[in-house]
Order: C-alpha cells, then sequence, then structure tokens
C-alpha cells in the first residue's frame, strides 16, 4: 500500500471545492485533512502570522503584503472567488445622493484597509473617477492581517462592529461591502457607481479579467517536504475548478474561478500589485515574473 501525505488544508465551501472536501474527487497519494472557519477570513491572519495551516486559501491582498513582508508562503495559481466591485461602494438609500467623484474628503467605511474588495474599489476610485486612497479617510473595524504591515495615516480605527453599522450611525458617508457583506449587513444599501452592473462589465472588458479576491498559498516548508502532494492537491482543485464549471452561470463572480497561470491571471495579478502599490498597502514593487516562476512546480 503506498503511503499518503498528510496535509492540513483551509479552503471555503464553494461547488468547485466540496468536491475534494467531501472525498468525491480523491487526491492521490494524499491525506487531505479539511479544516474549516467561519468566517472564513479570520483564518487569514492564522495563516501569515502562524503559518496554522499547510494549504490555505488567502485574501489576494492579504497575499501582496505578507510576500513584501516575507512571510514563506507560495502562490498556487487559482483563483477560488472574485467579481467586479462597482456595487461594493454603497450608501444609505434615504440619504443623500453621492456621486463616486465628490469622495474626496469624505469618510468611508471597509472592514480593514488591507481587504481586498477594498483594494480593487480603490483603484476604480483612482482610475475612473480620479480620487487618491489618500484623498478619503478610510475607517475600518478590524486591523490587518499582516502583522508586519503598517496603515497609512488617512487610515483610522473604529470600535464598530460592522461596517453597515460606521454608515447607519452617520460615522461614515459611504462603505466598502462585499458581496456577501451586501447580502447580509448591507441588505438595503445602494450602490454609489451609478449602473454599477455596466459598469463593473465595462471595467472588464478594458482589463480583460474578472479581479480575483481570494487565491490558494502552500507554506514553504511543505512545498520543499512535499512537492508531489502539492502539485497532486493542485491538480485535483484544478479538475475540479473544471467539473464545476457548467453549474456557474457566466457572471463575473463565476468567470472569476480559475485554475492556471493564465495571461489573464497574470494581468490581474500586475494590475492588483499596482494598485496596492499605489494605495500603499505595499511600500515596493513586487516581482509578478518571479511569482509566476515560483508557481510553475504545478506544471
Amino acid at each position: 500500500m503506498s503511503q499518503t501525505k498528510p496535509l492540513t488544508v483551509l479552503l471555503g465551501d464553494y461547488p468547485h471545492t466540496r468536491l475534494l472536501k467531501d472525498g468525491t474527487l480523491p487526491v492521490e497519494g494524499v491525506d487531505c485533512r479539511f479544516v474549516d472557519s467561519s468566517p472564513l477570513y479570520p483564518a487569514f491572519a492564522r495563516m501569515v502570522r502562524d503559518l496554522e495551516f499547510d494549504v490555505c486559501e488567502l485574501a489576494l491582498a492579504t497575499y501582496l503584503q505578507a510576500r513584501e513582508a516575507g512571510v514563506p508562503i507560495t502562490l498556487l495559481p487559482v483563483v477560488l472567488i472574485g467579481s467586479t466591485h462597482h456595487r461594493s461602494l454603497t450608501r444609505l438609500p434615504d440619504g443623500p445622493a453621492l456621486a463616486p467623484g465628490e469622495l474626496a474628503g469624505r469618510r468611508i467605511g471597509v472592514r480593514s484597509y488591507s481587504q481586498t474588495t477594498g483594494l480593487w474599489v480603490r483603484g476604480i476610485l483612482r482610475e475612473e473617477y480620479g480620487i487618491e486612497a489618500r484623498d478619503v479617510t478610510w475607517v475600518t473595524t478590524e486591523e490587518p492581517h499582516v502583522r508586519q504591515y503598517r496603515e497609512p495615516s488617512y487610515v483610522t480605527r473604529s470600535p464598530a462592529g460592522r461596517v453597515a453599522d460606521l454608515l447607519r450611525d452617520g460615522d461614515v458617508e459611504a462603505a466598502v461591502l462585499g458581496p456577501r457583506a451586501v447580502a447580509g449587513q448591507g441588505e438595503g444599501l445602494v450602490p454609489i457607481v451609478p449602473d454599477a452592473e455596466a459598469a463593473g462589465r465595462a471595467w472588464t472588458e478594458r482589463h480583460g479579467f474578472v479581479p480575483a479576491n481570494h487565491v490558494v498559498v502552500v507554506r514553504d516548508d511543505v512545498l520543499r517536504a512535499a512537492p508531489d502532494a502539492v502539485r497532486a492537491l493542485y491538480h485535483a482543485l484544478a479538475e475540479a475548478i473544471g467539473a464545476t464549471a457548467e453549474d456557474r452561470d457566466g457572471s463575473p463572480a463565476s468567470r472569476a474561478v480559475a485554475a492556471g497561470w493564465s495571461e489573464e491571471f497574470g494581468a490581474c495579478l500586475d494590475l492588483a500589485s499596482r494598485y496596492a502599490l499605489e494605495q500603499e498597502l505595499v511600500r515596493s514593487p513586487l516581482d509578478i515574473d518571479a511569482i509566476e516562476k515560483e508557481a510553475a512546480f504545478v506544471r
């Protein structure tokens, strides 16, 4: 009997991960010990601070910051979730009309300044409306995942528990909420960007990809010790993404899910890293070519 390699794996619950987690699609030669976190995102800090998992889903902005900080993890070329984010910039429905170009000098709530949805929203504000990150006071409710990161001076922390509460209490005039939060705590809020769906489609057509939110990383020591096991897990995940393709509806969120290094994936990382540098999420340029070379082991 061949010996299996144990891997502790944290992945969110999606159709394309469920096939692995429920054993429908086995990972050959690997004993995948799947763990859960509900909600998911607090586990990202546990990964980049304490390397708690062998393989872990991770927010893209957190990965970029962790790489700059020297956290010993390697990116796998997988997008687990993503979407356009013109709908993510919200306001109260009965509040005063507020256009995106009028946000300079205002206060905007966001769970964490380094939240990936915030990265994409700030990129949209700069690119389409001329609003720089430093033109806004970003009011946050949580600290960054990466312990080494220091937020810029235009970021402040609030004791409020939820971003939507900042908006409803009048502490901010707009709020950044990811798709799930918009449907949850942000229910009833409206997008600030006019015709947000069409604006999102235009952004995707212009850039050639749907923004990624969550990727997958592996600890460097695990990769060195068990490259075949990590490769097998990657290929099983890629197979699961392919097997569930027909179940996805063609929306930007469904089109974002992908495995493999592609021109679109590289362009996404390149733009995200540029946005991150402009927004002081990182303080030095990131080498996307080096990231691609490191990820080549999965081929």
